[in-house]
C-alpha cells in the first residue's frame, strides 16, 4: 500500500486529477485482494449441482456445473476430476436451491474429457463437458435455463469474476466476486472463503449481466490441487486450445 501511495505522490503536478484517480484504481486492483467470503443465495438458472442417483432418485450433490451455449443447447461444463471416476447415473439440477428443482432434473448422457487429462490427469486440463437430456422431453436444457457463453483462448488474469458453487455441506449455492490472479502458467486463482468440497466445477463468470445473471465462463473450479486445498483459495485451468477442441468435439457429438 505504501508503494502505491508513494507512486501516486510522485505523479507530476501537471497530471490531470482524473488520470491520478484512474492510476490509483488500477494500482489497487493489483494489490492482494481483500478478504471475502462466499454468501448463500437463491441461485441462478444456468448454474446447478451434480448429483449421484439411487433407484432413480437424487442422492447427494457432489460438484457444480453450468450450462454453456451450444448449437444443440444440451451442453454443460464442469471439472474433469468431478466426473472421472463416477459410477452409475449422474444428474444435473440447474438452479438447485434448498431441495427444490425449479428447472427440472437432467440426466448426464455423455462425458467428454481431454486426452491430456485422461492420460495423466494434468491439472492444466481439469475441465469436462457433459451432454444432458431430460427423460420424455426433446426440449434442450438451454431453452429452459438459458446459458453462459464459453470463452477460450483469452488471457483473463486480473479479470473481475463471479464464482458460483454448491458446497457439500449446504443445499444452497454460494456466490462471491473478486479479481483473478495468475499464480502460475495455465492456472487462474480466485480468493474467497467458503469454497469447500462440492464447489468444484463451479464457473468463473466474467462480464455478468446483472439483469439475467448470465456471463462468460472463463474457467471452472479445478486445476491445481483439484481446485484448491483450502476454502479460501480456488483455482481453475486456463481454458485454452484444449478446451476449445473439447467443446468442438462435444458439439459434433463425437
Amino acid at each position: 500500500m505504501l508503494a502505491v501511495i508513494a507512486a501516486i505522490a510522485a505523479t507530476p503536478a501537471s497530471g490531470a486529477a482524473d488520470d491520478i484517480a484512474t492510476g490509483f484504481v488500477q494500482a489497487m486492483r493489483h494489490l492482494d485482494s481483500p478478504s471475502r467470503t462466499g454468501k448463500a443465495f437463491s441461485g441462478t438458472p444456468a448454474v446447478g449441482a451434480l448429483f449421484s442417483t439411487s433407484a432413480g432418485k437424487l442422492s447427494q450433490h457432489f460438484c457444480s456445473a453450468s450450462v454453456i451455449n451450444s448449437p444443440h443447447g444440451d451442453l454443460v461444463i464442469t471439472a474433469a476430476h468431478c466426473v472421472s471416476h463416477t459410477s452409475g447415473t449422474v444428474a444435473f439440477v440447474p438452479g438447485y436451491n434448498n431441495g427444490t428443482t425449479p428447472y427440472g432434473v437432467w440426466t448426464v448422457t455423455k462425458v467428454y474429457l481431454d486426452q491430456a487429462w485422461k492420460a495423466s490427469q494434468n491439472p492444466d486440463d481439469d475441465f469436462a463437458i457433459l451432454r444432458v437430456s431430460q427423460r420424455g422431453s426433446s426440449v434442450p436444457i438451454e431453452d429452459v435455463t438459458g446459458a453462459e457463453r464459453l470463452i477460450t483462448g483469452h488471457p483473463y488474469n486480473h479479470q473481475l469474476v463471479e464464482v458460483i458453487g454448491y458446497p457439500d455441506s449446504s443445499n444452497r449455492p454460494i456466490t462471491c466476486e473478486n479479481w483473478l490472479k495468475e499464480p502460475m502458467t495455465d492456472q487462474l486463482e480466485f480468493d474467497c472463503g467458503a469454497y469447500t468440497d462440492g464447489t468444484s466445477g463451479g464457473p468463473f463468470l466474467a462480464e455478468v449481466n446483472p439483469a439475467t445473471g448470465q456471463g462468460a465462463v472463463i474457467g471452472v473450479i479445478g486445476g491445481y490441487q483439484q481446485g484448491g486445498d483450502t476454502p479460501q483459495v480456488s483455482y481453475s485451468s486456463v481454458l485454452g486450445a484444449h478446451a476449445a477442441a473439447l467443446y468442438k468435439t462435444a458439439v459434433a457429438g463425437g
